[in-house]
């Protein structure tokens, strides 16, 4: 690939190590969106918007792009972003990548005239991502049970990359593995690799013996007639985007511990997040032939 010059705008420490390891390779990086960072961020950055994106090729956002569509997801700028100034300040001859871009946004910049590409949409970059996602939801696990993983009945709700990733993982430290899907081919998958294959018709009388639950399936699952029957040790770790896939209200009623882990592989492993994010977007740009 041809030397260019990139423009990173907000994110977490992944955008940080994203923006070192591009510059690595020889190409020219901005970055703004950091001022108030509490790690270090050893490129120089830009001062305005308008600065950052100026002469770029590609400009890449964060993972979320946003939480409310309307600002850039910055946690770590003293000033919020509006997505429409970074928009405004782009021509037709550049490229927007971030992470889970909505439809809002889609046609704020179908209106702006820019180019965009949701790299969570990216199937490589889906199925690595998933590998730091299930590391960390482990590790929490770990951290949060007086038990050991070993021989706990564990239950994964769903069976996509996230789930497909933490059930071999699960499984590996010993764990009794559970897993809920609705697909038949899913559960033939699962019960191919040894796991207990559950249908949501049964899983009021699973969740009994469960130890620790983890969800991946983005609505509501573990509403107020399951979460009534889990045993009150039970730990539930949920794994999926908003709006979740648990009645947290109703779990705090119970007593039951429940953990809304988001954006764990920025957390746990950014790193090497950060090189996932860096072969995608090399990807995309081959493909498109920027």
């Amino acid at each position: 690939m041809e030397k260019m010059k990139f423009t990173i705008i907000g994110g977490d420490l992944r955008n940080v190590k994203l923006a070192e390891l591009i510059a690595a390779e020889g190409n020219s990086v901005n970055i703004y969106g950091f001022d108030k960072a509490s790690f270090d961020v050893k490129i120089r950055q830009s001062n305005t918007i308008e600065e950052a994106v100026d002469g770029s090729d590609v400009v890449i956002g964060p993972i979320p792009c946003s939480n409310d569509n309307e600002y850039i997801n910055a946690p770590f700028h003293s000033e919020k972003i509006l997505i429409h100034d970074v928009f405004k300040f782009m021509n037709k001859n550049q490229l927007f990548i971030a992470g889970r871009i909505s439809d809002k946004i889609v046609h704020l910049a179908q209106v702006c005239n820019v180019y965009n590409v949701d790299m969570l949409e990216r199937e490589e970059m889906a199925v690595l991502n998933a590998i730091p996602t299930a590391e960390g939801a482990i590790q929490i696990a770990m951290e949060e049970m007086p038990t050991t993983l070993h021989n706990s009945n564990a239950l994964v709700l769903g069976y996509g990359r996230i789930g497909k990733t933490l059930a071999k993982m699960l499984q590996g430290i010993g764990a009794n593995v559970f897993v809920e899907a609705r697909k038949y081919a899913d559960v033939a998958w699962i019960k191919s690799y040894g796991y207990k294959a559950v249908s949501l018709s049964e899983l009021t009388q699973t969740v009994k013996d469960m130890n620790v639950i983890f969800n991946t399936i983005p609505f509501v699952v573990l509403d107020n007639d399951i979460l009534k029957m889990l045993n009150p040790e039970c730990l539930i770790i949920d794994l999926a985007s908003k709006p979740g896939g648990v009645d947290f209200e109703k779990a705090k009623e119970i007593g039951l511990k429940a953990i809304w882990a988001l954006s764990l592989p920025g957390k746990v492993a950014p790193v090497t997040a950060a090189e996932f994010i860096k072969d995608t977007v090399f990807n995309i740009i081959e493909e498109l032939g920027v």
